[in-house]
């Protein structure tokens, strides 16, 4: 339960992270290029935390794939 609600909880910040970056964008003023640069790459560095922590977690046996029934 907890890898689960610790999955949750990165997702929540790249998304939001992607739409702070969206809206340093739209409002287009003096110094937000430098922002807009500086919030995309933690959605980057946070999506690599969030298929880090993945693989450990499938290593660890913490999480369990399930195949396609049907």
């Amino acid at each position: 339960m907890l890898m689960k609600v610790a999955v949750i909880a990165v997702l929540f910040v790249i998304v939001f992270s992607l739409f702070g970056a969206l809206r340093s964008l739209v409002r287009n003023q003096e110094g937000d290029k430098q922002r807009t640069v500086k919030l995309l790459a933690y959605r980057v560095g946070f999506s690599a935390l969030l298929l880090i922590l993945l693989g450990i977690a499938f290593a660890m046996g913490w999480i369990q794939p399930h195949g396609l029934t049907g």
